[in-house]
């Protein structure tokens, strides 16, 4: 244990974040560079290495949380990184981008604020680059099978690592110019600088990983040629069909989906353009979608110089303390300010859009909306509330609703979909075809980071098992896990 009574002589603290007035003028990282190793071993001092550490069971991964909270309280970042390592591919990109379910199942939070978990993750991740720990794994020989992996986010690299160090021979096929998926066009750069996702491509490569960018499966190589050509097939395709919004107007000029605005941002920051061909700049911007991709949205309408901008949720306010409804350790639904929300712009709630309004030249101007509510479980607008708000530049961030299935890749290999739309697979994640693995969003559902890479690690035993006989590689779930949240 780090430290008996650190619980008790140290409160919560967490990573300090720029100025407002500072950040919103770049695309860098909000925090304050080196502000948290400072504060990191009293941090990890507070947790209390429980006799059942509920945080391993919030976490998909099952990340060894009271071991590498212990070695950071030492100072001993070499072995933390091992023990961070040891669970998780990818522990930069969590330590940025993960919601941190594992503090929700904290015991410490139970009437504390809990420990910080996410926060000492990340430095200890930081930490073990900048002194040179993490090294290239390369397999001591080679199996003489080969996988093709489908997807180069979270998930399909997870798999392509953990296959490549198994000795396996892996290409991994990307449809986008960049490897990365929605890591890379789908998350802002003022939450997780790319320079993070090229050091451990680099990495990937050194181990012997293979990688084909510009190649969609399904379209520009069949489906079924590419499974007779290797041993193996992992799909990690991602969840990429975006919930439309079909209202009166939608085929506005200036509607566009999230994941057709945020790339376009990322890729100036890519420099591929000098200023984005989707700008919010002087504009009146409205977020349909309260979540995390619709936050994305506000913060990235800051950066381009809108004029204003409004998110839309259609359900109620969350409340800021848990509700009876989801009592620890679950991962409850809380209101949260992210840093986009902290500069600026309004949110409304219990809302619903009705239609656009244009100009005569086809472009969005106004949209209309009603206030909702719930009566006897069913969401009905309230009369007399309908009003219209300024809006010349609309992204809708409702979620998405399965994997692609226009590109010919579900139809190609002759996948079963399950009940929800996404490609149904085994208890070893494999497909109704023999040797097809699905893993990520393409079979669960549109999730968070911490189960692709769960799904990846987990999707890569069953591909070993299926190419071997056997297999040492961990598996942190199974397809039908939910761990301690939705």
């Amino acid at each position: 244990m780090a430290d008996p009574k650190g619980f008790l002589n140290h409160g919560r603290e967490v990573a300090r974040t720029r100025p407002v007035e500072e950040r919103v003028k770049d695309w860098n990282e909000v925090y304050v560079p080196g502000s948290l190793l400072p504060i990191i071993s009293k941090q990890a001092s507070r947790c209390m290495d429980c006799g059942i550490p509920f945080c391993h069971n919030g976490c998909p991964l099952g990340n060894l949380i009271p071991e590498w909270n212990d070695y950071a309280y030492r100072e001993d970042w070499s072995s933390a990184s091992e023990r961070l390592h040891a669970t998780n591919n990818f522990p930069e990109f969590t330590g940025r981008l993960c919601p941190a379910p594992c503090e929700s199942a904290c015991v410490l939070g139970i009437n504390q604020p809990p420990v910080t978990i996410k926060n000492v993750e990340v430095s200890i991740i930081d930490k073990a680059w900048d002194s040179g720990d993490v090294r290239p794994q390369a397999p001591e020989r080679l199996s003489g099978k080969t996988v093709a992996v489908i997807g180069s986010g979270p998930a399909g690299l997870a798999a392509a690592q953990q296959l490549t160090r198994a000795g396996h021979t892996v290409a991994v096929y990307e449809r986008a110019d960049r490897i990365g998926g929605l890591l890379r066009y789908g998350i802002p750069e003022f939450k997780m600088e790319k320079r993070h996702i090229n050091r451990r491509i680099e990495q990937m490569r050194a181990e012997g990983t293979k990688f084909r960018t510009g190649v969609e499966v399904g379209r520009d190589i069949d489906a079924a040629k590419l499974r007779r050509r290797y041993d193996a097939v992992v799909i990690a395709a991602g969840s990429t069909t975006a919930r439309d919004l079909p209202v009166p107007g939608r085929e506005l000029k200036g509607v566009y989906q999230a994941m057709e605005y945020l790339p376009l941002a990322n890729k100036v920051q890519e420099g591929d353009y000098v200023t984005s061909p989707v700008s919010a700049e002087g504009k009146h911007v409205v977020v349909i979608g309260g979540g995390d991709t619709g936050a994305d949205c506000v913060g990235t309408a800051h950066r381009q110089g809108a004029a204003s901008v409004t998110q839309l949720e259609i359900m109620p306010k969350p409340g800021e303390e848990r509700s009876e409804g989801q009592p620890w350790p679950t991962f409850p639904m809380l209101y949260k300010v992210t840093s986009a929300h902290e500069e600026g712009g309004e949110r409304v709630y219990s809302v619903n859009t009705t239609h656009f309004e244009g100009d005569e030249d086809g472009n969005v101007q106004w949209l209309h909306l009603v206030e909702v509510e719930f009566v006897d479980g069913k969401l009905t607008s309230k009369p007399g509330t309908e009003r219209r708000i300024p809006a010349q530049l609309v992204t809708l961030a409702m979620g998405f609703t399965g994997t692609d299935k226009e590109n010919g890749l579900v139809e190609q290999f002759g996948l079963d979909l399950d009940e929800r739309g996404n490609i149904a697979r085994d208890a070893d994640f494999q497909t109704n075809v023999p040797g097809v693995f699905v893993a990520g969003d393409a079979g669960r559902g549109q999730s968070l980071i911490v189960w692709a890479i769960a799904e990846g690690r987990s999707a890569a035993r069953g591909v070993d098992r299926f190419l071997t006989g056997a297999s040492d590689l961990p598996a942190p779930i199974r397809p039908t896990d939910r761990a301690l949240m939705v």
